[in-house]
């Protein structure tokens, strides 16, 4: 029998997969318990996986890291979610860097990415939404005037997780006003944003944003914050094209997770079902807990195939915006139908701190409004891929 794509895969990471469950046993649920109750960051684990090399997986050998593909940091974040983790605390540095590989000059990359391959600097924040705008990004209002050899920017964002715990941000910016460009989509530019250095001048100021789940996010205001030309990414007004080339990154790595998230559920509640006995038999028995249960697994390997099609895609260099997109919806849909068998399966105990369940059941619930809501991705299909009246 010839193997398929998912087993193939499955078969060329397993020795990344067996490393990275041997990694995640260090830190077991009570930890990330604790972190969850004190609203800490996971500096520890972050480091330890840094350490491991797994933050530098996708980063270019001649410049420190592994030159691994897209496919290799899926397995990497699918494994820390299927093992009880959180891979939210840092994933960002596997896609954020894209931006200064693709784009960066030659200075910036030999400047920058040798130190964030080897952990020396954190590349985790992530400078887009802002209040006014959210997804509508062409319409957002922070804004960096070019002066001499600097830009002085003023603005805020909203959002931005682990800009408490990152040396460098990436910034999105308008650098002409909207109503002076041809294309809403011209006239943003992206800059590489030494954050220590703003935050010592006054330039930037951070505030932490409690949430539902501890996803360290943060808004960030800049009050004349000074950037060199030198840290401009690309050319002037062509930010906008420079992030979408990272998003179906984004995208694929935050679909593996929740692939994880859902196998790490469907296990808990199948182990749970066969363990529980009421009315003198295990409840995994009633149909009532063992479909929802085996719908939620099917669900989550139809979504495992899409999060590879389009992580094949995009390694091939083909065109993957609409592949990406499903395989984010579909995995993070997968993964909230399997916390749904889970809570309902475990009954009071899935509430119960020590279960790990409520957690991930919120950790979980995240992705289908994050980095890039359902609704939108429903309507990118409908009028890009169907060919429908745009609805937005």
């Amino acid at each position: 029998m010839t193997s398929g794509p998912l087993e193939a895969l499955e078969n060329d990471y397993a020795d990344i997969r067996d490393e990275v469950r041997k990694l995640c046993a260090e830190f077991p649920g009570e930890y990330w318990r604790k972190l969850d109750r004190e609203s800490a960051y996971p500096t520890e684990f972050v480091k330890t996986l840094s350490d491991a090399g797994y933050l530098a997986a996708l980063i270019p050998e001649e410049f420190g890291g592994s030159g691994l593909p897209l496919s290799a940091g899926a397995a990497i974040l699918e494994e820390i979610q299927h093992c009880g983790g959180n891979a939210g605390a840092c994933h960002a540095q596997m896609y954020i860097m894209g931006a200064l590989l693709r784009h960066g000059n030659d200075e910036q990359k030999k400047k920058y990415l040798p130190k964030i391959a080897s952990g020396e600097l954190r590349l985790q924040a992530f400078g887009v939404t802002e209040p006014t705008s959210g997804t509508d990004t062409t319409s957002l209002k922070t804004f960096a005037e070019k002066k001499g050899d600097k830009y002085i920017v003023n603005g805020q964002k909203i959002w931005t997780s682990r800009a408490e715990h990152s040396d460098l941000m990436l910034l999105l910016a308008r650098t002409t006003p909207k109503d002076q460009v041809e294309k809403k989509t011209d006239g943003l530019s992206v800059f590489l944003v030494d954050m220590r250095k703003a935050l010592a001048d006054g330039g930037m100021t951070i505030r932490p944003i409690r949430a539902m789940m501890n996803h360290s996010t943060t808004e960030v205001f800049f009050d004349n914050m000074e950037i060199p030309t030198e840290n401009l990414v690309g050319e002037e007004g062509k930010g906008f094209r420079y992030i979408l080339s990272g998003m179906n990154a984004e995208r694929v790595l935050i679909a593996s997770e929740c692939i994880g998230d859902a196998k790490w559920f469907i296990e808990k509640a199948r182990d749970y079902s066969s363990e529980r006995v009421v009315f003198g038999r295990p409840i995994g028995a009633n149909q009532g807990i063992q479909f929802p249960i085996a719908r939620a697994y099917a669900q989550m390997r139809a979504a495992e195939l899409m999060v590879y099609h389009a992580a094949h895609l995009f390694e091939q260099g083909e065109r993957a915006g609409a592949e990406a997109n499903m395989a984010k919806m579909l995995a993070a849909e997968a993964s909230w139908a399997a916390a749904e068998a889970c809570v309902q399966t475990l009954g009071g105990f899935a509430f119960a701190e020590e279960y790990d369940v409520e957690r991930k059941f919120r950790e979980t619930r995240l992705y289908q409004v994050a980095p890039i809501s359902t609704n939108l991705i429903l309507a990118f299909l409908g009028q890009h891929v169907l060919g429908m009246p745009r609805s937005y």
